[in-house]
C-alpha cells in the first residue's frame, strides 16, 4: 500500500473567496493521475503550481456548475494546441455529461475542436462501482442544484486507500456511505453557523461528521464567511496549493 498525494489546484467557491481558485484537486501516486473537478480558473492555477497536464489521464466531474466545470474547453484547448496531446484523456462525470461537454465547448470556443489523440467522454451509473483509469469509483447522488442533472459525490478506491469527495451539497446521510472509513475526506463547508439551501456549514459538520468516521477530513469551498473565522474552527482546513499524502 503505498501513499497517495492529493494537491488542491483550486479550493475555492464560485466568487473567489479569499483570492482563492476555483475546485480542482490532482491526485498522484504509482500510475494514478487524476483531476476531480476542473472550474473555470484551473489551467491557470495548474500553471501556476507547474502540473503535468499532459501526464493527467482523467478528469472526474462532480456537477456542471462552472467553477467545478468551466476549465474543462481551457484544459482540452491547452491540450491540443499548446501540449500537443498524445495519450488519451478521459473525462467523466454524472449522466448528461456528453450534451453538456458539447454545449460548454460550443459557448466557448466554437468550431471543431479535436484532439490529437483519444478523448473519451463517461457518464457514469449512480451508485455503481466503475473502474476507471486504474480506480474504483463510485458516485452518490447528493443534494445541491438538480437543474444542471445530478450532482455528485464520489468514494474512489485506489492503492488500497479510499479517497472521498462531498462534492457541493447540504447535508444528506448518504454521505455516511460515501465517507465511511475514508482515508481522506475532502468535504465542502461553505458558511459557519448559517444553514443555507445547497450547501454545508461547519455547525452542521461537528454535529454529523462523527458518524462518518473518516481517518482524515479536509474542509473546503468556504465562503467568506466561513473564510472570516481564520484557522481555527476544529477540522484542518485547505488552501490553494496545499498538499496532503495518505
Amino acid at each position: 500500500m503505498s501513499n497517495l498525494r492529493l494537491q488542491f489546484v483550486g479550493c475555492g467557491d464560485a466568487f473567489g473567496s479569499g483570492g482563492r481558485f476555483n475546485t480542482c484537486f490532482h491526485v498522484t501516486g504509482g500510475k494514478t493521475n487524476f483531476l476531480i473537478d476542473c472550474g473555470a480558473s484551473s489551467l491557470v492555477a495548474m500553471k501556476k503550481i507547474d502540473v503535468d497536464r499532459n501526464a493527467v489521464d482523467l478528469i472526474l466531474l462532480t456537477h456542471f456548475h462552472l467553477d467545478h466545470f468551466g476549465g474543462v474547453p481551457f484544459f482540452v484547448l491547452d491540450a491540443q494546441l499548446v501540449g500537443k496531446r498524445s495519450r488519451p484523456l478521459t473525462i467523466a462525470g454524472p449522466p448528461g455529461l456528453t450534451e453538456w461537454y458539447s454545449r460548454l465547448f460550443a459557448a466557448a470556443f466554437p468550431g471543431e475542436r479535436k484532439l490529437p489523440s483519444e478523448l473519451r467522454i463517461r457518464e457514469l451509473a449512480i451508485g455503481a462501482r466503475t473502474e476507471l483509469c486504474g480506480l474504483a469509483v463510485q458516485p452518490f447522488h447528493v443534494h445541491h442544484d438538480d437543474k444542471v442533472g445530478p450532482c455528485l459525490a464520489y468514494r474512489i478506491e485506489l492503492g488500497g486507500k479510499i479517497l472521498c469527495y462531498s462534492g457541493d451539497t447540504e447535508w444528506t446521510d448518504v454521505l455516511i456511505d460515501v465517507a465511511r472509513n475514508a482515508d481522506l475526506f475532502i468535504c465542502e463547508c461553505y458558511m459557519f453557523e448559517k444553514t443555507v439551501r445547497a450547501h454545508l456549514s461547519l455547525s452542521t459538520l461537528r454535529e454529523k461528521l462523527p458518524s462518518v468516521g473518516a481517518k482524515r477530513v479536509v474542509l473546503t469551498h468556504m465562503s467568506d464567511d466561513m473564510l472570516s473565522q481564520g484557522s481555527d474552527v476544529g477540522f484542518e482546513t485547505a488552501a490553494d496549493g496545499k498538499i496532503v499524502i495518505f
